[in-house]
């Protein structure tokens, strides 16, 4: 069984046990229950159900496992030949680690 569900304006497919990581997000806390009810697209196995655009009574149960995790650092290198213009920068970017406890369909 998996969902596709949107969190911050992203869409996510999940699955119960999976790990998760969105967008960082404000004031959670470590351990913390969500649920998120943007729950665009529900397989059981044996059926599909395609909300329009949303499912209706569905959800789904996670829980916060670290409220702030850093991501890969990404380079960003600018040069102009022949100039001696070099200039690099970097950027780890912010992330909520989630844990997908079930869903409600």
């Amino acid at each position: 069984m998996y969902a596709i569900v949107e969190i911050q304006g992203q869409q996510f497919r999940v699955e119960a046990g999976k790990k998760l990581f969105v967008h960082h997000m404000n004031g959670v806390e470590p351990e913390q229950e969500l649920e998120f009810d943007h729950v665009l697209l529900i397989d059981t196995g044996d059926a599909i159900n395609v909300g329009a655009p949303l499912v209706e009574g569905a959800k789904v149960c996670a829980q916060v496992v670290h409220p702030l995790v850093k991501g890969d650092k990404v380079l960003v290198f600018h040069k102009k030949r022949r100039k001696g213009y070099r200039k690099l920068r970097g950027h780890r970017q912010q992330f909520t680690e989630l844990t997908i406890k079930e869903i409600v369909a």
